[in-house]
């Protein structure tokens, strides 16, 4: 299916309703998500990024339908990973005398991923692939947004910016356009993106924004490679990526725990109530982790100024879907949040120092060594706990 753009700019991509993992199965996707490509029909026909590995002929077909694949002079591929350049070897197989423009990384990338002796043409911030007409695309290295291959392609005349994946977000939509879709299942698509994917890398992205708005550059839409395209206001996603990146917080605190016999999960209820009640303004969300989309619960995380975590002891440790989670938590390196831990034993109790550890290499700062209960809760404990809550709200 083809899309236009503009006069001389398609989108020839591919959504995809039911994707609901991504990533393997570390990346959730509950409203689909689409793997955007565009053609750029100028004097020269370029190609913009592919689509993911099991649509590959689907979409060779399509541009060999719609007349593109005979008039192609170039492909640019912006980021070597497979839910982008998976079409690449189809397509290279009917056109082997494309050259592919990417960064040096992207060549290594590419070799890495494919295996493919193809004619690159590494390219380098500030190189030009001259369009005809008048324009041309204009390339950035965008490295660790978010792998090292990345880069960002800029269409004067047209002023449109080939972002790949920054600014996008997993969401399938017919309509694809950001003022043409629910505003709020966006951002929310977009937050998650973030929170989940660019945490880590949020100097980096300050970083190539500053870059980026340095040069004055007039943007009419930003053509991201997963989800809309943003046409409305389009730096509206920009300035968000800039609040984000930087210790994003707002006044939440999550609190994520599992639970074996109940005891847990009657902490994190007793403790959310008394924050709740100590601070009114403070939105506070639980997430029991072996039950929560664990990229929801992350999301969370990152909209908090303060996060609890608990699990009961089990064999001097902690329950698997914590210590998952906190490892998750972990590689993401948030940043200018507190925290503390809690939980129940029966017989040694270790769970909340494991935990304060594992939060305390995570990167976050500790109020407190946390909390932690014998056995079931009864009244005394949970009185406690209640206690414990409203100091927590004071100490954040």
């Amino acid at each position: 299916m083809r899309k236009t753009l503009t006069p001389t700019v398609s989108w020839v991509g591919k959504t995809d309703w039911e994707l609901t993992r991504f990533h393997g199965d570390e990346y959730s996707t509950h409203k689909g998500s689409s793997y955007n490509s565009y053609v750029v029909e100028e004097e020269k026909t370029v190609l913009i990024d592919t689509v993911w590995l099991p649509y590959a002929k689907e979409f060779v077909d399509n541009l060999e339908a719609e007349g593109l694949l005979a008039k192609l002079d170039a492909v640019i591929a912006q980021h070597a990973e497979i839910d982008h350049s998976g079409a690449l070897p189809e397509l290279l197989r009917r056109r082997p005398d494309l050259p592919v423009y990417c960064t040096a990384n992207g060549v290594k990338s590419l070799k890495g991923h494919y295996h493919g002796n193809w004619d690159f043409h590494v390219v380098k911030t500030g190189d030009e692939y001259a369009l005809g007409n008048g324009k041309k695309l204009v390339f950035v290295e965008a490295p660790m947004l978010h792998w090292p291959d990345s880069m960002f392609s800029y269409m004067t005349g047209d002023a449109i910016l080939f972002s790949n994946d920054a600014f996008g977000q997993h969401y399938a939509s017919e309509r694809y356009y950001n003022d043409l879709v629910d505003q709020d299942e966006l951002y929310s698509e977009c937050i998650k993106y973030y929170a989940n994917i660019l945490t880590p890398f949020s100097a980096l992205v300050k970083a190539k924004i500053e870059q980026v708005l340095s040069l004055n550059l007039p943007v009419a839409m930003i053509a991201t490679s997963h989800g809309v395209i943003w046409r409305d206001n389009p730096t509206q996603i920009v300035q968000k990526y800039m609040e984000w990146a930087q210790d994003y917080k707002e006044d939440r605190v999550t609190i994520l725990y599992d639970t074996m016999w109940q005891g847990t999960r009657i902490l994190a209820d007793t403790m959310a109530k008394a924050i709740s009640e100590a601070s009114p303004s403070t939105t506070v969300v639980l997430h029991c982790l072996s039950k929560s989309d664990k990229n929801d619960a992350i999301t969370d995380v990152f909209r908090s100024k303060a996060i609890l975590v608990g699990s009961p002891t089990i064999g001097k440790g902690i329950l698997t879907a914590v210590a998952g989670s906190m490892e998750q938590i972990k590689g993401l390196r948030f940043k200018g949040k507190k925290a503390a831990a809690f939980g129940c034993y029966g017989w040694s109790g270790e769970s909340p120092k494991v935990i304060s550890e594992l939060l305390k290499d995570s990167g976050f700062e500790l109020v407190d060594d946390g909390f932690k209960a014998l056995w079931n809760p009864d009244k005394d404990a949970i009185a406690s706990a209640y206690e414990y809550g409203k100091a927590f709200a004071a100490k954040i």
